[in-house]
């Protein structure tokens, strides 16, 4: 198998003497590219994730995801670390297709692996008997996190990118501590900057302080919650909108695929504009201010993603152009 090929190049990189390898970036800071990070920094992230969770020698942890990247990596340095028992399997939108009954203590997975999985009666209940679940990569929808919410298990999101060597912060999905706001390990430090996006200092795992394009609130405990990216921030009329806050609001009325964009606009600098697959029914826009109601609404065959199955912003925005382009 591919990811057995993968692994066991992975792992020579690791033992040979350097004490640095490279990974690639996600593109979630910046554009993609690859950094040199240090192994005693890994082994200090593997060292948080494992202590904070309760993970010990002989624990049963699944490899799921691709070892490109920096969470499939740190699975693995997070098994050598604790001498953690780790199954590997194919990269897959169903991980636990043919997994037997065997319970895992702990998998990482992505939201749509989650999403996939508790479609199936028989790797739902195999997911349900995992002890610990985190899930990182990308943002829970709504209606996923309620699913989740019924889960007996312990499941987390995750927060941190490739530069901070995966997580530095976890947010309970299930049970009595649920809650909508991240809590970072106790070695990072967060504050935000003059746009209110996060700054992390980590520096047991990052040498240095990361501007991340993540607008965030901060608790006085120290938790946190992100509003959205900065990139994600529509200015129409001098009021900045942040896409995702729009997105969020209008989920509760909207069954099919839908978008909040822009387009140029010579009164405003830029309109909003709701790409949508199905109907809008009325009333959807109550819960929106005068400035977060679109401008227009399109409606479009397909709403236009990444490969990674995100929603592909850049798309939305040449797609609404060229549609109203066409009709004016």
């Amino acid at each position: 198998m591919p990811i057995q090929e993968d692994l066991q190049a992975f792992l020579a990189e690791w033992h040979d003497p350097s004490p640095f390898l490279e990974v690639q970036t996600s593109g979630s800071t910046g554009t993609p590219k690859r950094i040199r990070v240090r192994k005693e920094q890994m082994l200090n992230s593997a060292r948080l994730t494992c202590d904070y969770l309760g993970l010990k020698k002989g624990d049963k942890a699944l490899l799921c995801m691709p070892l490109r990247y920096i969470a499939g990596k740190m699975m693995v340095v997070r098994s050598l670390y604790a001498g953690l028992d780790l199954i590997v399997r194919e990269p897959s939108g169903h991980p636990l297709a043919d997994w037997g009954d065997t319970p895992l203590r702990f998998a990482a997975m992505i939201p749509l692996q989650v999403y996939n999985t508790l479609r199936v009666p028989e790797e739902r209940k195999r997911l349900e008997l995992t002890d610990i679940l985190i899930i990182g990569g990308g943002a829970i929808d709504t209606a996923l996190e309620q699913e989740i919410r019924q889960m007996p298990n312990t499941v987390y999101s995750t927060y941190g990118m490739t530069e901070t060597l995966s997580h530095i912060a976890l947010r309970r999905l299930n049970g009595p501590e649920a809650s909508p706001y991240y809590h970072p390990f106790p070695s990072v430090k967060l504050s935000l900057s003059p746009d209110n996006t996060l700054v992390i200092d980590a520096p047991l795992v990052c040498d240095e302080r990361l501007a991340t394009n993540d607008v965030a609130r901060i608790l006085p405990d120290g938790s946190f919650a992100i509003i959205g990216r900065k990139d994600n921030i529509i200015n129409s009329g001098g009021i900045k909108i942040q896409i995702e806050e729009v997105e969020e609001r209008l989920r509760p009325y909207l069954d099919r695929p839908y978008a909040i964009t822009a387009v140029p606009d010579p009164r405003l600098g830029e309109a909003l504009v709701l790409l949508r697959q199905g109907e809008v029914p009325s009333g959807a826009f109550e819960t929106l201010t005068k400035y977060q109601r679109p401008r227009y609404v399109l409606k479009v065959e397909a709403i236009p993603q990444t490969g990674s199955g995100k929603i592909d912003r850049a798309a939305c925005r040449k797609l609404a152009k060229n549609i109203i382009t066409k009709t004016l």
